[in-house]
This record gives C-alpha cells, structure tokens and sequence, in this order.
C-alpha cells in the first residue's frame, strides 16, 4: 500500500527483499528512493540503518538528486560484520515549505507578516522538541526574535533566518509531519576481505618441481616445497595464497598433455579430474604430502600474511569413491554409461558432473561435509569451479548453513555465464563473483563494463579480475607483448577491489596451444610446469617488481578498495580510458594506454566535481608509478608510451 508521502524504487533491494543487499564493514552503502507528494509543500527523506544488534543508528539525511526529478540519495556505513536493515523515511517537512515560500513571497511583499508569523511558530516548536544544545536554542530564540521583530526592516529580518548557521540547526531537528516510512530492507555486511583482496593462483604440484637433466623424469612439488614459494608471492603484496584442486586426481579417462586422451605412465593429469582409489574431495594427493604437511603450509602462509583460499570443485573422475557408494549422484545414459562432462566441442571424458536432482539431500550432507572439513584445516575462502551448472537452490543452501556458523568464510564464484545467473549466484551469496573482464579490452566497452560493475550490479555481486586464469589466456596477451601485461593488471589493480593473477603472468607467458585459442601451450592444467624464477629474476624478465608496485598502491590508496566510488572521464582518443577512484579526500586517477604496440598523445577532460574539485580549480598529479609531478585542471594532455610506461595511475594532491 502506498504511504501518505510515496516512497518508490527503492536501491539496494534484492529478489524482492528476500535476499539481502551486498556490504561491507566500512563500505559506504548507496541508498536511493523515489520520493515525492502531491501539491507544492516540501518534503524530508532519510535513511535509518539497523545492525546485527538490533540498535539503531542515527539517520542520515537523504539528499534530492540534482539531475533526476523526486530521486534522494544518501550513503550509510554498516559499521561491523553480520545482518543489517535499513528504512526510507519520508515526510511532509514545513520548515523547508516555509522556506521555500518566504523566498518567494517576503520580497514580492506578498503575506510579510503572516510569513514571518509563521517562521516564528515553527521556530517555537523546534525549540519545544528538544535535543537541542545551549548554543542551538540560542540561535533558534534569536531567530524568532528576528521574525517577531515588526519595528526592524523586512529584508533585515529575512536575512536574519536565512543564515546557514540556521539553516544547519534545522535540517538537524527537521519537523516531520505525515511520517512514511518503507521497509525494513536486508543488507549483510561481509568481512573486508569479501571486498578487498589481490589474489595469487598457483599450483603447488609445480612449485618446487624438478626434471632430471638425464632420464627427464619430473619429480613433483609438494606442500612443503611450495611452502618455499610463499615468501615471494607475500613479497609481491598478494593477500590470498589460491590453490586448485588438491585432491587425488582420477587414472580412468585421464588427460594427457594439452588435453590429449593418451597419457603416458608418468602423466600427472587434471586436478579438476577429482578422485580415485586413493580418495575423493576428502582426501589429498598422495605427491602432495599429508594433512600435517597442508596445516604447515596453511599456517606459514598465516605467518606471512596470507590467506588461503581452496577449489570447491563438486565434480568427480570415473574412478572417485562417490561412483561406486552414490551411483545415484550421476547421470546414467541410455546405454548405462555415466554422462561425462560435455561444453561442446570441448569433451571432458575424465569428469563426471553431479546430478544434484537425485538425492539432493544426500548430496547437500555430503558437501556440506567437505566444506566443514577444510575449514577445520584453516581454509577460510573458497573459489567454487563452474557453480553456474549446480542448481542455484543449492548454493543458497549451502551459503547460508555457512554463514549461520561462520560468517567470516568467502566464496568466490568461477561463472563465466550469463549475466542474470550471475547475479542470481551473486544474490543467493556468493561473496565475490569471475566477471568479464579479461574479454573487455577497448575503452568504451572497458568504461561501460567498470559503471555497470560499481553502479549497476555492485548490489548483487562483487567482481574479482583475474588478468589470466589457467584456462584463459585473451589474445590480448598473446600479441600485445610486455605492455599489455602492464595494461591489464594496472587495470585490474585499480578498477576492482579484488584482483587476481594466475602464476607464471609476471613472466610473461604467452603462448597458446594453436591459433584461436585461448589454452596455454603445455597447460599446467593437465601437467607440471617448471620456472625458474630465480633465474627470471636474475634476467629482470620478470613483471614482479611492477605486481609489487601495484599491491603498494592499492594499499595505500583506501579509494582503490572500495567498489562503488568508480567514475568515469573523457579522453579525445579511443585508445585512451581514463577514471578515478575517490573516497574522502583521497582520489587517484588512472589514465591507461589500451594499445600496447604505440603511443597515444591527446587531451583527456576531468569531471572535476567528481573528483571533490570545482571547475575551475588546479592540482598536483602525482604519478604513483614514476614518481613524477604535473599541473592539472580540467583539460591536460598526455603521452603514454607502452615502451616505457603505458599507465598513468595519478594521486590528487591538493595545493595547500
């Protein structure tokens, strides 16, 4: 039912108010409404949030959008973890209706006295309501005074209740009349590092891993000498340490190198190929180590800094126990052969795809199982492989029994798909979400993708860009040589809190398995792939020391850990993308060279306003990156050059 004072469309409200709105601890959450009445009287709009304690914080005052009729605005900040609520409260407002109309009438001399009557009674009932310091009722006497003055000048009696001072203490006691108020409507606020985090993917098979010069033999990496690794990731500025499958991996149907379907003897094939006699998603690889030796790497990951985030994979190999103790988790064809898992023309012969339709209880139990099981080991995030073909059912079952006991535990969503599951994955609890990024390369597609993402869909679901995954290798960074490797993780450092990078990008690697394709040659998917970083190092063929500089930045800069604070600018070339980042009085702006073969030299344009400046107004552009210092204002030109540095990433500082 509508209330006395409308209030419509309200923003963040999510599946209806049934699942509840994306926050963060210490993010400031955009709320908006549509509020209006009948007639010329004036009306108030605020919003009140609600904590997991269930006390109330003070209301923040909505403010009118300055371009879009009846819409109000205001950002409200969940101060700690758990389940919030938040209100529209809407009313009918007379103080500012007086205003509004003795701006009008007063110096027309239309009404004077009765004007000035009627400022001087709700002066009077402000003061009534109470709440007020010494210093407030001073002010709020002098103006009735000044209204009920009959022997001073009009306009000085006018001027006298048309201070700001006055106008401060008003809109701090607003008189509400015709009280509407809309929801409640649910928010959860994650831990901070649902939101902010740069993420590192390696496998820990090949870390550690070596060939002997003589029979070729690989020998595999451990735990343990993986544990080795760490220190140079954490060096790196990385926060989460990210680890593919762990598990025993399947002998039935293994793959080969390149995804080929005759392996040899020593062939290592897929983690994603889950199980065998040596166990399932329960157990390690037996090459691995032990659960001792995966508590060492957790905890030393922990003493560096990081945390580590573990594949849910929920798929298994032909020969995982689950095949024989649940053959009714899967689908039986028409000959009584189990359904391996198809993505035309791609075939996966080593992987079965649960059916979670059969004995989805059991299934659920199971899972939920295993979860619990690696969160006893200190696994505390979770990156879910392909949760988009599982039922959406499923996952929000599964998110919420985790939350009701251990709200701090992440999950991020590996949904390369359509965008409404997406959101849909987002919405049900999915704390993180893979995006589209890595396919977005030009400037308008880039600028749109990065509104959309902040302003658009950042309710139901946060983005994570990962610049390369195992499986996704854009020809981008095939044929854009070291400057695209620049380009995307400049990007993806400064245009979403969350970014990623999977191991062997800081080196450059480049080479698919054929023309068109996005497979890595000799893909650590399907075998152990040995670096030499010590020697990359050594040849300076390494991005490592850029990752670093980038991870510095982001953290120092508190407007790039944020999501919903991302604004746009013009640049006169196409090649040229250029948006800021700013919350308080820190702003930082980045200025990127898409085309990594040539330099680009043009005029970019600066919403000053957006980035807390007025038109007019010049500052000092720090390049974060090279240090060096420019004179900026509105319009400024620049040449960046993907020989030397093809990214501006420019920190505001203010003339004092």
């Amino acid at each position: 039912m509508v209330g006395r004072i409308p209030v419509m469309d309200v923003h963040p409200v999510v599946d209806l108010g049934r699942q509840p709105a994306k926050a963060t601890e210490g993010e400031p959450l955009p709320i908006r409404a549509s509020v209006f009445r009948e007639g010329h009287d004036q009306l108030g709009a605020e919003v009140v949030l609600a904590g997991p304690d269930g006390v109330r914080r003070a209301p923040v005052r909505m403010v009118k959008h300055a371009d879009i009729p009846d819409r109000y605005d205001a950002l409200v900040t969940p101060d700690q973890p758990g389940s919030w609520t938040f209100e529209v409260h809407a009313w009918s407002d007379p103080i500012a209706t007086w205003q509004h109309d003795a701006g009008l009438k007063i110096p027309a001399g239309v009404d004077v006295e009765l004007m000035f009557t009627e400022a001087r009674l709700l002066i009077n009932r402000v003061i009534g309501e109470g709440g007020l310091t010494d210093n407030e009722r001073l002010v709020l006497t002098g103006a009735a005074e000044a209204a009920a003055a009959e022997s001073r000048p009009v306009p000085a009696r006018l001027a006298a209740l048309q201070t700001a001072e006055l106008d401060d203490i008003l809109a701090s006691h607003p008189l509400r009349e015709l009280v509407t108020i809309e929801g409640p409507y649910p928010a959860y606020a994650d831990r901070g590092r649902a939101l902010f985090g740069s993420w590192y993917e390696f496998f820990p098979r090949s870390e550690g891993a070596n060939r002997d010069e003589l029979s070729g033999k690989v020998t595999t990496g451990t735990f343990l000498t993986a544990a080795k690794r760490l220190d140079a990731v954490a060096e790196m500025g990385f926060d989460v340490i990210y680890l593919p499958p762990i598990h025993p991996i399947g002998e039935v149907n293994r793959k080969g190198p390149n995804n080929t379907l005759t392996p040899g003897p020593d062939d290592t094939g897929s983690p994603w190929a889950i199980g065998s006699k040596a166990g399932g998603h329960d157990a390690i690889h037996p090459d691995l180590g032990s659960f001792d030796d995966f508590d060492a790497f957790v905890g030393r990951a922990g003493e560096l800094g990081l945390e580590v985030a573990l594949d849910l994979a929920l798929q298994v190999a032909p020969d995982h126990p689950w095949v024989k103790t649940n053959p009714e988790w899967f689908t039986t064809r028409a000959d009584g052969t189990i359904a391996y898992a198809e993505n035309p023309p791609k075939k996966y012969q080593d992987i079965y795809p649960v059916n979670f339709d059969n004995d989805p209880n059991g299934i659920c139990r199971e899972v939920l199982r295993i979860v619990r099981l690696w969160m006893s080991h200190g696994v505390r995030i979770f990156r879910v492989d392909n949760p988009h073909t599982k039922p959406v059912a499923f996952w929000e079952w599964l998110l919420k029994e985790v939350r009701r006991t251990d709200p701090d535990v992440v999950f991020l969503s590996e949904a390369f798909t359509r965008p409404a599951m997406m959101h849909a994955l987002g919405a049900v609890g999915f704390h993180q979400s893979y995006t589209y990024f890595t396919w977005r390369t030009g400037k308008r597609e880039l600028g749109d993708y990065l509104v959309e993402l902040s302003s658009e869909s950042d309710h139901l679901m946060r983005p994570n860009f990962f610049v390369n995954t195992p499986d996704i290798l854009h020809a981008f960074l095939q044929y854009g040589g070291p400057a695209a490797f620049k380009i995307r993780a400049a990007i993806a450092a400064t245009g979403s809190p969350s970014w990623g990078v999977y191991a062997g990008y800081e080196l450059f690697e480049h080479v698919a398995v054929k023309p068109g394709s996005e497979e890595y040659l000799d893909s650590e998917k399907y075998q152990i792939r040995i670096r030499d970083w010590k020697q990359a190092d050594a040849d300076g063929r390494t991005l490592a020391p850029y990752i670093t500089h980038l991870n510095k930045i982001r953290r120092e800069h508190p407007a790039l850990q944020l999501l919903r604070n991302l604004t746009v600018h013009d640049g006169d070339d196409e090649s040229v993308l250029v948006y800021s980042k700013r919350v308080d009085d820190d702003v930082v702006i980045v200025v990127a060279n898409l085309d990594p073969h040539g330099a680009r030299e043009t005029m970019i344009h600066l919403d000053m306003p957006a980035l807390g400046l007025d038109w007019n107004d010049t500052f000092v552009a720090h390049d974060e990156i090279t240090g060096a210092d420019w004179s900026w204002s509105r319009h400024n030109y620049v040449r960046l050059d993907p020989g030397h540095e093809p990214v501006h990433i420019i920190s505001v500082r203010r003339p004092r």
